[in-house]
């Protein structure tokens, strides 16, 4: 309904003489202002010359046979605005929509191709809160996007190789363990690695020589070790991926991009793009107001800028995108905002379609640290531990699961991408507001009313449209919105305030042996469709029964 109140705008602009205008037309922060708010008059103020609520009331002319039987009531008000009131017909006819399959698909980006990075854990470690985060985001993003109308393919890329990985396998070694057999023996063994390596000075030599064995690849025993603890860890993710509704098309590995990234560097060399310092390859951000970063080491091993580099072509050859975005933490936005600097002075085109989302850090109210890493909470502990107290209430432990899962990733999700999050996970659950369970069990209730609903109802129709109609009709927009934005908190604070209006609704209305039952039974299969759909895009289980 936003695009049809737009194009009528454009039209009656054009007939003023002032069709090049850009404007709003959003929702009103006080609903006795209407369906919609346009700022057209105010914007056209200056090249048409006019007072604008001149203009508004020129536009308020012109568009009530533009808009014909799709509004209700047309007004001016404030300094130039335009409200609209959309008609009983108007609103019906969206909410017949609202119970299609493909309600709030949209065709933004219809032939783009966007390739999504996101949750990037390291092999060898166990996967921490930070990548949980951004298996959240990532997903919901990648989502929204394919809801816009774009071809997305999800990646991950994984550091299976680097100082990290031979601090775990020096450690796996001294203990004559070549065969470990779960994530968790691993992650211990990184631990003592990386304990050794800042309180040794041998330990630390054995540790830099094994990393640069490593990258040569040269040692059948060590390579084997490498092989097997890299599967065992990535089995481990797996099992979380699964759990979390992810499944990635690509998988990238700084083992794999290492080489190619190293020769792009050196040929940026050549080209005067790279600089050498004292035995190091690097890039002198400062001329881009940026700072400087080591791209090859003295040692000749590359650093993960490098390797971004090659990841970046490898992407390319491998999938040819329109826009490829990478989430990551916010801590690196000064090492993206470097690669990709350097990046379009070595292939301008790869550069610019490149985009960093940052995330912020996520944070226990407990203050709980993890019993196995004494420093890391690990994702996996998170979760089993929301889904016990999800247990207390749900003792199925599908629904228990389904529960856990809406209640982390709402929480994730509620913040704008690059804000710290504190976790508390008794609120998590809450049934009372401001929580994914909240949404779920809304949608449970609407669900559950459905299934005894009655062919032969009452056919009367109320004498106005209600409120959660009216909240419904902006379904597509916030979704087009959030796409466009990377923002799927827009979405989420959408959900929040539809469940709420729908407890109202629910709570206030009889719906069962009303005069009013068949329609007011549309209302709650456009409302179940309309959650259904908005948990969907946010990767939010959506459970039969709470």
């Amino acid at each position: 309904m936003e695009e049809r109140i737009r194009k009528a705008v454009e039209a009656a602009l054009a007939e003023l003489g002032a069709g090049d205008v850009r404007f709003l037309v959003e929702r009103p922060a006080d609903r006795s202002h209407g369906d919609y708010a346009v700022n057209a008059a105010m914007a056209a103020a200056k090249p048409l010359g006019k007072n604008p609520r001149d203009i508004a009331a020129e536009l308020a002319e012109k568009l009530t046979p533009l808009l014909g039987g799709d509004a209700e009531k047309i007004e001016v008000a404030g300094a130039g605005f335009v409200n609209v009131t959309l008609s009983r017909n108007a609103i019906s006819s969206v909410v017949k929509n609202a119970q299609e399959k493909a309600w709030g698909q949209g065709k933004e980006n219809d032939g783009a191709r966007v390739m999504v990075e996101y949750t990037d854990p390291n092999p060898f470690k166990e996967m921490h809160i930070g990548h949980l985060m951004s298996n959240t985001i990532g997903e919901a993003v990648s989502r929204l996007t394919a809801a816009s109308g774009a071809h997305v393919v999800r990646a991950n890329y994984q550091g299976d190789v680097g100082p990290h990985v031979a601090k775990a396998i020096w450690a796996l070694r001294k203990a004559g363990n070549l065969t470990p057999n779960s994530a968790v023996e691993i992650a211990k063994a990184y631990t003592h690695g990386s304990r050794a390596y800042e309180e040794s000075a041998e330990a630390k030599e054995e540790i830099d020589a094994l990393n640069v064995a490593i990258y040569r690849g040269e040692d059948a025993e060590l390579m084997d070790l490498w092989r097997l603890g890299r599967q065992v860890s990535l089995d481990a993710f797996e099992r979380i991926y699964a759990a979390l509704g992810t499944k990635f098309d690509y998988y990238f590995f700084e083992s794999e991009v290492a080489k190619e990234g190293m020769e792009v560097v050196k040929d940026g060399v050549t080209r005067g793009v790279f600089e050498e310092s004292e035995g190091a390859v690097v890039y002198k951000g400062e001329k881009k107001g940026l700072h400087t970063l080591v791209f090859i080491t003295s040692r000749g091993t590359p650093t993960y800028e490098a390797k971004e580099i090659g990841l970046a072509f490898e992407k390319e050859e491998r999938w040819p995108s329109s826009l490829s975005l990478i989430l990551t933490a916010a801590e690196q936005i000064g090492h993206f905002k470097v690669v990709k600097a350097a990046l379009e002075d070595i292939a301008p085109a790869l550069g610019a379609k490149t985009m960093h989302i940052p995330h912020g850090f996520l944070r226990l109210t407990t203050g709980k640290m993890s019993s196995r890493e004494g420093n890391v909470i690990t994702a996996a502990e998170l979760l089993d531990d929301v889904r016990k107290l999800a247990e207390e209430k749900n003792p199925d432990p599908v629904i228990a699961e389904q529960v856990a899962i809406g209640a982390v990733k709402y929480m994730v999700l509620r913040q704008a991408a690059g804000q710290d999050i504190i976790f508390d996970p008794e609120k998590s659950l809450s049934l009372e507001g401001d929580s994914g369970p909240y949404l779920q069990y809304a949608l449970v209730r609407a669900k559950k009313l459905l299934t005894y609903a009655n062919e032969s109802s009452g056919d009367a129709v109320p004498d106005a449209p209600y409120v959660i109609e009216r909240l419904i009709i902006y379904f597509p927009e916030v979704v087009a919105r959030a796409a466009k934005e990377h923002a799927p908190q827009l979405l989420t604070h959408y959900l929040t305030e539809l469940a709420a209006e729908w407890n109202a609704f629910y709570a206030t209305q009889q719906v069962l042996g009303s005069p009013e039952e068949a329609y007011k039974q549309n209302v709650a299969r456009a409302f179940a469709n309309t959650m259904t759909r908005g948990l969907s895009l946010l990767g939010i289980p959506t459970p039969d029964k709470m």
